[in-house]
């Protein structure tokens, strides 16, 4: 990897766009201040709770101690599922909930939430399940999902044909779908939150719940942006912290049962390769552990692993063995692909705030959440969220909801079409050709923008027509531009250059990453937002180090002193 170092060079229309305001809102002093609903956690599970109850009218704090949907939320497989392996398992009422709140998602958020075909690969000797009885399990799926049946039988052939044969698989075809970015999602719920009328806090952490003669009365928080400590009022406390839920019990010292069994999920992320599936696929490892295989953001994405995290959730991270685990299982289906460990692009972890049941084998544990009311420990006016996944997010919140007395209705279900994938590709198609017009974008931002703002995408477009700055592209390989980083800061709660292109407009996940992609991007946004070099250098490092943290890259390109002495660098490709 080459660096070219340039000076900045100003342009001729500077003056167009300095004394446009692109600058980071100020947050609203909230010291001493009254909430109906206080929430500690800003993962989806917390962000769905605080959009549920301040859509109802209620006064809404959130406080999320790094970044929304920095946790748990970032670190998933990455799939709006109804939980097939949950129909195994007898758990009928969570399959059914799960199914209807996918076809919500699809109806709701399509241009996040996609139908995915998926192909159940399983073995066809040393298993108890009979052909018949996973067709069966599978027309109980589809029937509870509107009987809406996969395009994809008649393509298992050629599937199977870049399979190894010698595994003598079976393969079936099912639906669900597909949230290649749940950060997006979360990102949109903070803004309609934002609008009606909620305060939600990134980089402040609730210190303590404070309670007073038996009943919960508020939260003690700092704010990690000026260090400030405070104490706000709220008249109930949700305890929305994921696997952190404990943690936040013992710093306010209100001693009870263990609440979450932490179990560590790891991934793994390969470049694409010969014969990779073009659709997901559901499988089963050589102890006959679910794994997933999956396209995903021009790479392959397979995981995960049931790993108890006996250790703070802040120190999760894929062991080598986890790491093994997962090449190993991709490797056993695709023998001829020439896989090797050096091909990982990346690998991740994340926590999933099971329940605590030390007696159950990891695989059984349900994965039903579990709204835990405090009253029963002596503290009224206290909500721990225990569980729950992406699909159930907007279920969870409103069960919340209702259980502090606010009224959340039931949201229309209406089951998606067999044709939503056509109808879902001619809504973004329109999207993107009236960005196009009237942003003076091409058609391939214009598609961008509208995939990952669905409406939203026509005002990021409108800012960008009054600023060529903000119309540039944020790499050199990506179709999303500045504009973008602009309405995370405005609109989505971004503070930092990593909440920007890791959770806001997440190109940094992407297959083209790399530290040259980082300097050309921090010097897009910087110039735009009007930040100082030495802003830019700092927000630069820090990003650099944080996707270190999260994404765990096989090979880390780190910043000379060279290059930090300026952001203004360009690419030789």
């Amino acid at each position: 990897m080459r660096f070219r170092l340039i000076r900045p060079t100003v342009p001729s229309t500077l003056h167009l766009y300095t004394g446009m305001s692109y600058s980071r809102p100020v947050r609203e002093g909230i010291e001493g201040a009254h909430f109906d609903v206080a929430i500690i956690g800003g993962g989806i599970n917390g962000v769905a709770i605080a959009r549920e109850c301040a859509l109802a009218g209620r006064r809404v704090l959130l406080a999320e101690k790094h970044d929304f949907a920095s946790g748990t939320t970032s670190r998933s497989t990455r799939i709006i599922h109804g939980g097939l392996r949950y129909l195994e398992h007898g758990d009928i009422g969570l399959v059914r909930e799960s199914l209807r709140e996918r076809e919500r998602l699809l109806k709701e958020r399509p241009h996040l939430v996609r139908p995915m075909d998926f192909v159940l690969a399983l073995p066809t000797h040393g298993i108890k399940r009979s052909a018949l009885a996973i067709r069966l399990g599978l027309w109980l799926y589809r029937h509870g999902a509107g009987a809406r049946a996969s395009t994809l039988r008649t393509e298992l052939a050629k599937f199977e044909a870049n399979l190894d044969r010698g595994l003598h698989l079976s393969l079936f075809s099912y639906e669900d779908a597909q949230c290649e970015y749940p950060e997006r999602l979360v990102a949109e719920w903070v803004s309609e939150a934002l609008q009606s009328g909620a305060v939600l806090r990134n980089y402040t952490q609730a210190l303590e719940i404070v309670v007073h003669e038996g009943k919960a009365r508020g939260l003690r928080v700092r704010d990690a942006l000026n260090s400030d400590e405070f104490e706000i009022s709220a008249d109930w406390v949700v305890n929305a912290s994921g696997p952190w839920a404990d943690e936040v019990l013992h710093s306010s010292e209100l001693v009870q049962q263990r609440l979450i069994g932490g179990v560590r999920g790891s991934h793994i992320v390969l470049p694409v390769f010969e014969g990779a599936p073009v659709h997901a696929l559901y499988t089963e490892a050589s102890d006959r552990r679910p794994v997933f295989v999956i396209p995903w953001a021009g790479q392959i994405l397979a995981g995960t692993t049931e790993v108890p995290q006996e250790e703070t959730p802040d120190n999760a991270e894929p062991t080598p063995a986890e790491t093994a685990y997962l090449l190993n299982a991709v490797r056993r289906l695709y023998p001829h692909a020439g896989i090797a460990a050096s091909d990982i692009r990346y690998s991740y972890a994340g926590v999933r705030p099971l329940p605590y049941r030390p007696n159950e084998s990891l695989s059984v544990i349900s994965r039903r959440y579990l709204l835990h009311d405090h009253l029963e420990n002596g503290v009224a006016g206290l909500i721990s969220v225990v569980g729950g996944k992406l699909t159930t997010a907007a279920a969870l919140a409103r069960n919340c909801a209702r259980m502090m007395g606010i009224k959340a209705p039931e949201p229309r279900v209406t089951m998606a079409a067999a044709g939503a994938s056509a109808e879902i590709e001619n809504t973004v198609a329109e999207w993107s050709r009236k960005i196009s017009k009237i942003a003076g974008i091409s058609t391939r931002s214009a598609s961008a923008l509208a995939e990952w703002h669905g409406r939203r995408a026509l005002c990021v477009a409108r800012m960008a027509s009054k600023d060529e700055v903000l119309q540039r592209p944020l790499c050199m390989h990506s179709d999303h531009i500045v504009a973008e980083a602009v309405e995370a800061m405005q609109q989505e709660s971004a503070i930092t250059l990593a909440d920007i292109l890791l959770r806001r407009v997440p190109v940094a996940l992407g297959a083209c990453w790399d530290d040259e992609c980082s300097v050309t991007a921090a010097a897009g946004i910087g110039l735009a937002l009007g930040w100082s070099e030495r802003q830019q250098r700092t927000e630069l490092e820090s990003f650099i180090e944080e996707r270190r943290r999260f994404l765990h890259p096989a090979a880390v390109t780190r910043l000379g002193p060279s290059l930090s002495e300026s952001l203004f660098t360009q690419r030789t490709c």
